[in-house]
């Protein structure tokens, strides 16, 4: 009988077509986004000074795993959760890939949500409707989950030219509307009072609280780093242009998401995360409508890179699904997750809800998967991916040791994100991702020992 064969979809030489200037605005676009301006309004809870530092540190560490998770796209030519069937087995691969489709579908969601607010000040404003949280006030909100809803679909119906045009086009309105959010903030608060704000005791967040916050957010990018890089055209453009797009992103949006907030917490006297979503600012600070039709246009930017990760990840859950097919369905799935947080009633506790969730499970799957390629990087060639009873076959097709070890880091953070003292300082998640890296190098010696010595 012959070996079943579990295909794959490398990426040929003439499909390397992303230049610097594509890739950086990739993964400018995918920070510079609703959803990171809304972190950077949850962070405000550590000051403006400890908030920075937080984002810059816990950012900087998640992008340089962006960094290689991009170098293995390019050189190997595939998808990240293609990649997890080296470390995890060809079906144990199936962890990741559903984490990481439900994860960027949540994502997806997320911003959807972000940008139907907008739409819907945009229909109070023509219209009259009620604002979301008022009386009635869901109509607006169901109207725009439904339109961005059909603009993501125009977008991957139009192909990966259309997604490219939109980043372009993007990526100058983000800028613009950041510096014109910044002139406006600057003429109601100053710096120093920015500065010297004090966060309410009751509000306040500990500095290793924030760093696993920041992680969460940012190593969700790390698992489909590879999607995108295995299209760039140099390594430089895999690594370096994906690492400072990304970087100066989350950089830009979450600080100034820090700065409206505490602006808003300033002249109002009260600080409350949940009125720190981009569409909530633009509207008391006076902006109007054009504010939130960029805001509409960045949440495309950002789903882009969203539904291109959560359809790679249903792509190599079922690989007779063309990319494009698995792209529809994800974005009629996350329109329908778009709705929770509409039935909860809370955005706020629906979003931090769901950054545990991802840095639970991130940190260890990133670290396992870096230590793998990098230590035994000459099995990763094509057959390997594909074939029955192959090099990654393992038992049954799973790598039981890899899935116990995965397991085994998502209760290590459970533990350690409950104690007092990482709270206040490192937090768990990078520690986790030191810990695990560690012991699955060691695994990886002790069963090349005894290879040899058979």
């Amino acid at each position: 009988m012959a070996e079943k064969r579990f295909q794959i979809n490398p990426v040929g030489k003439g499909q390397r077509n992303l230049g610097r200037w594509d890739m950086f605005a990739t993964w400018f676009g995918a920070n510079a986004n609703n959803g990171t301006w809304y972190i950077g309004g949850i962070i405000a809870a550590c000051g403006l000074v400890g908030g920075f530092w937080a984002m810059l540190i816990a950012s900087v560490i998640s992008y340089l795993f962006l960094s290689l998770v991009s170098l293995m796209g390019y050189e190997t030519g595939l998808s990240t959760t293609t990649l997890s069937r080296a470390s995890f087995g060809i079906r144990g691969s199936v962890i990741p890939s559903v984490i990481n489709f439900i994860m960027f579908m949540g994502w997806t969601a997320v911003n959807t949500f972000i940008a139907a607010t907008s739409l819907s000040f945009i229909f109070h404003s023509f219209f009259g409707w009620p604002l979301f949280g008022q009386s009635g006030g869901n109509k607006g909100l169901i109207v725009g989950i439904l339109i961005m809803s059909v603009l993501h679909i125009l977008s991957i119906i139009s192909g990966q030219k259309s997604v490219r045009i939109i980043e372009r086009v993007g990526i100058i309105l983000v800028i613009f509307f950041v510096l014109w959010e910044g002139i406006v903030v600057f003429r109601h608060v100053s710096f120093h009072e920015l500065l010297n704000w004090t966060v309410p005791v009751k509000d306040r967040m500990p500095f290793g609280a924030a760093l696993d916050i920041l992680a969460a957010f940012n190593l969700a990018w790390v698992t489909s780093a590879a999607d995108f890089s295995r299209f760039a055209k140099t390594k430089s453009v895999s690594t370096v242009s994906a690492f400072w797009g990304a970087l100066v992103g989350v950089v830009s949006f979450a600080a100034m998401g820090m700065s409206t907030a505490i602006s808003i917490a300033l002249t109002s006297g009260i600080y409350n995360p949940d009125n720190s979503d981009p569409s909530t600012v633009a509207n008391e600070l006076g902006l109007g409508t054009v504010a939130m039709v960029v805001i509409v246009l960045t949440s495309m930017t950002s789903n882009a890179v969203n539904l291109q990760a959560s359809g790679s990840a249903l792509n190599n859950l079922f690989s007779r699904l063309s990319l494009r097919s698995s792209l529809l369905i994800a974005t009629v799935i996350a329109t329908l997750l778009t709705f929770i947080p509409l039935i909860n009633g809370d955005f706020l506790a629906v979003f931090t809800a769901f950054l545990d969730y991802i840095g639970m499970l991130l940190g260890p799957i990133i670290a396992i998967m870096v230590v793998d390629y990098f230590c035994d990087k000459e099995t990763y060639v094509q057959p390997n991916f594909e074939q029955e009873r192959g090099a990654f076959w393992y038992k049954g097709g799973f790598n039981y040791p890899v899935i116990i070890l995965f397991a085994f880091g998502v209760l290590l953070y459970l533990i350690l994100s409950n104690v007092a003292f990482l709270k206040e300082t490192t937090g768990a998640t990078f520690i986790v991702m030191a810990i695990v890296a560690l012991l699955y190098y060691g695994l990886l010696q002790y069963q090349s020992k005894r290879k040899a010595k058979q």
